[in-house]
């Protein structure tokens, strides 16, 4: 019996300590929530490029090391490269149907910095999204939408789908608003600055004969007040090598004299060499400006867009119709006449816009500093789409939308452009000038050292690629088997996972009003003239500074 107790306390003593190893052994396993091991990773910040296993935790990257490291869950990624989450700052279609598209071609991201969201509206789109975004999101304030409130009566636009309706209308992009109604337009924009709008966004080239210089100066010198950018379609986009030059010089001189930042969007048109230049050597000189492009040679836009009125589009830039302007849903190309047609019907028809020689894109791919993007369009019809529609039967679309990166980094492999310039242009050099800003999520995300936000994507350099095209342009993108976003897999094994929603808010935090309305009796304290309007008028009986003699006003 004795002999039977002492053998069952041995055993007992044995039972707990394999108890005890085989609890360690699963604490170890537990030290990182994920593993990423034997992939390449790439950090285009440090340009750190290197085989090493990466640990995440609690949604942050713990550890980049060569020793083995174990986690409840492993990725293995050999023959993969393990990069910073894919940044687009120019996303105009976050529906559930669409993001599922952008996580297929790598992006962890996805901001709307160019139409945005009417200003009131702000702080209610970014609470509806709460644990419900597969992606990170966020929005600028909406001048278009401003603009159509007050000149239109348009109310409630917040987002591209709003503008399928407020476009109907003409106030909001062909007339000039007097003092009073610019300073209601104004008012409106601070409303979703003040709710931690992610700056000013301005589809400045749909609205050219209607923004004076003068206003588009003063959302400029709003968003300046914040610290935060203004992003636009700048004015005569799209254009000529001159306009389009033009177009940006203005951006960029308002925000050389207001000491703003501000961001050139979707420059890839005509004279984009002296545009990319014009922000390199603003940048030398201390300024935060930068600019984006995306990797097609067509853009996509509405039919009644004020640029595609022939006046423009064939008097001035010598466009033909017939091989420039294509129907989005039908594949059918626009004669003069039938467009007229169309747009008594369908107005605001999303359209095709071949402006540019495919040759270009490869220069554009080269640029240093330059931001990729999508400018991701809205899938039209959208009645009936969820996220559980296959992608064979997503209507079509712009195939920017679906295959902007994968086609970079399809480019840059048979093109020889080093992949780190890829890997920088679709996350840090989007990262980085929204950081300089004050944006914390910005100066934690676009890299891939220890300590910062998980978001992850990992590729196969060889076999990654596009596969949207203009026919087809709701085609998920393949070679991107593994997205994290927020240290979470949001694709694995080239599936999007239903119900992973672990998207943040990319916003400041509210703060109060920075905005001071304008009155005449402001500008007579600051210049010599006092406009009656935001057209830069002069009124008939100029004030005048005291010491300064008084002389006829003489308009060139």
């Amino acid at each position: 019996m004795q002999r039977t107790s002492s053998l069952l306390r041995r055993l007992g003593k044995a039972s707990l300590v394999c108890g005890l190893l085989a609890a360690a052994q699963v604490a170890a396993a537990q030290d990182y929530d994920l593993v990423i091991v034997n992939g390449r990773v790439m950090d285009p910040e440090t340009m750190y490029d290197a085989l090493a296993n990466v640990g995440i935790k609690d949604g942050r990257i713990s550890v980049i090391t060569n020793d083995d490291i174990t986690g409840a869950e492993t990725i293995d990624a050999t023959g993969h490269v393990v990069a910073p989450g894919f940044i687009d700052t120019h996303w105009h279609s976050d529906r559930p149907w669409t993001n599922k598209l952008a996580l297929r071609d790598g992006r962890t991201t996805a901001l709307d910095l160019e139409l945005g969201t009417h200003g009131p509206f702000i702080a209610q789109w970014y609470k509806e999204r709460e644990g419900k975004n597969q992606l990170n999101y966020g929005q600028a304030v909406a001048h278009e939408f401003a603009r159509a409130e007050v000149l239109d009566g348009f109310q409630g636009a917040q987002d591209i789908y709003s503008a399928i309706e407020s476009r109907k209308a003409d106030g909001w992009c062909c007339r000039k608003p007097t003092l009073e109604e610019g300073n209601r337009i104004l008012a409106l924009l601070d409303e979703g600055l003040q709710a931690g709008g992610l700056g000013l966004g301005s589809t400045l080239g749909y609205m050219r004969t209607g923004v004076s210089a003068r206003e588009f100066f003063e959302l400029q010198r709003l968003a300046g007040h914040y610290g935060r950018q203004t992003g636009a379609h700048f004015r005569y986009t799209p254009g000529d090598e001159v306009t389009e030059s033009n177009g940006i010089q203005e951006l960029l001189a308002n925000a050389a004299a207001l000491g703003a930042p501000a961001l050139a969007c979707h420059f890839n048109n005509p004279g984009y060499n002296l545009v990319h230049e014009l922000l390199v050597r603003m940048r030398e000189r201390g300024m935060n400006v930068w600019g984006e492009i995306y990797p097609y040679a067509a853009g996509s836009t509405a039919l009644n867009a004020v640029f595609l009125e022939p006046e423009v589009w064939v008097n001035q830039l010598g466009y033909r119709y017939e091989d420039t302007i294509q129907d989005v849903a039908t594949g059918e190309w626009y004669t003069q006449q039938s467009r007229e047609e169309m747009l008594k019907q369908e107005p605001t028809r999303a359209v095709l816009v071949f402006k540019m020689p495919e040759s270009a894109i490869l220069d554009w791919l080269r640029l240093p500093d330059v931001a990729l993007i999508t400018d991701g369009m809205p899938l039209i019809p959208y009645d009936g789409l969820s996220w559980d529609t296959p992608y064979d039967q997503l209507p079509n679309t712009h195939p920017r939308t679906a295959g902007t990166y994968a086609k970079a980094l399809r480019l840059a492999r048979e093109n020889n452009i080093p992949l780190m310039q890829i890997v920088a242009m679709s996350s840090y050099n989007s990262a980085r000038p929204l950081g300089k800003m004050g944006l914390k999520a910005m100066q934690e995300r676009g890299r891939l050292q220890a300590g910062m936000v998980a978001d992850i994507t990992i590729f196969d350099p060889e076999t990654v690629t596009d596969n949207a095209t203009y026919e087809q342009g709701a085609q998920p993108s393949t070679g991107i088997p593994h997205v994290i976003v927020n240290g979470q897999i949001v694709v694995k094994d080239s599936t999007v996972l239903k119900g992973v929603n672990p998207g943040q808010p990319i916003r400041y935090e509210p703060e109060k009003s920075r905005f001071e309305p304008l009155t005449l009796e402001h500008w007579t304290q600051q210049f010599y003239t006092s406009p009656v309007d935001f057209g830069g008028g002069l009124p008939g009986d100029q004030p005048r500074k005291v010491g300064v003699p008084e002389v006829e006003p003489h308009i060139h």
